[in-house]
């Protein structure tokens, strides 16, 4: 049992940090890759249809577990729980379930290597006694969202292998395809934002990706890295960890506190919540018909 997530713990300087947005693109691509993920997204997910919804529902649930108190996140770890029950369906002639023991593993392990890799690009890498707090508090988060104990590897370098392992046999599929046209055509969230500024939404994205992806897993989706592409990045990389690492853990974190604040306020406001969100409850994502 690790120390409980409070001010001034790894968890919540690092899960929060605004650099882990960076890696959006990265961690969506590693998450379809499993089969049972990408098929639960191919039939479930309106992520397509409405990303700027389902990405704030998303960012919403993620902050209740590290900064909306215990109660909290217990009360949205198990409506998570319920709603995905709710995600079955056929693949490749066999039944899968979200709650598939391994690819729900999957997806939380995604999860806890976003900020690990965000410090190791972008700040200053987590000591060895942080990562070892930082990934016992992840356990726990693990735990309460129903991932089984043996899915837990007992520690970093344990859980640095089968992260590595997992990643090594992935390749290239219809949700990794869909999700890349999703991305180079998705509409402007607000309509006064100018059409030439948006294309450079795509584009700085798939840079992301590209930076940051595996090198191997990268080669195998046939994305291109030069040269050029790696001191581009490393100039980018640079300047954003001179800026960001001097600034307080807080301020660092601030947006994700607060939305998880606010998202607390609104589970016990539901009626509120429906009528600016129109949903059931922070996260919450209906299945598509």
């Amino acid at each position: 049992m690790a120390r409980p997530i409070v001010r001034g713990t790894a968890a919540w300087k690092y899960f929060g940090d605004f650099r882990d947005g960076l890696l959006a693109g990265q961690v969506l691509v590693l998450q379809v890759a499993h089969p049972v993920v990408a098929a639960g997204v191919r039939d479930h997910s309106d992520y397509t249809a409405d990303p700027w919804t389902r990405l704030m529902r998303t960012g919403a649930s993620l902050s209740i577990y590290v900064y909306g108190g215990e109660a909290g996140a217990r009360a949205e770890a198990e409506r998570l729980r319920a709603l995905h029950r709710t995600f079955t369906g056929v693949a490749d002639g066999r039944r899968y379930s979200a709650l598939d023991p391994a690819a729900y593993a999957w997806v939380h392990a995604t999860l806890v290597k976003v900020p690990v890799d965000a410090q190791r690009f972008f700040g200053r890498q987590l000591s060895t006694s942080e990562l070892f707090e930082y990934y016992a508090q992840m356990c726990d988060v693990g735990r309460m969202l129903g991932v089984r104990s043996q899915d837990l590897p007992p520690d970093w370098a344990a859980f640095e292998r089968y992260y590595d392992s997992m990643v090594a046999g992935f390749s290239a599929n219809e949700a990794i395809a869909e999700l890349f046209e999703t991305i180079r055509t998705v509409r402007k969230p607000v309509r006064w934002l100018p059409g030439s500024w948006w294309r450079w939404h795509a584009r700085i994205q798939m840079f992301l990706i590209r930076a940051t992806l595996p090198p191997a897993f990268r080669e195998r989706l046939g994305l291109q890295w030069t040269d050029r592409d790696q001191r581009r990045f490393d100039r980018f990389a640079s300047g954003l960890r001179l800026l960001a690492t001097p600034m307080p853990p807080g301020l660092r974190t601030a947006h994700m506190r607060w939305i998880g604040k606010l998202n607390v306020w609104f589970r016990a406001h539901p009626r509120v919540y429906r009528a600016l969100i129109r949903g059931d409850g922070p996260g919450s994502a209906p299945p598509r018909a």
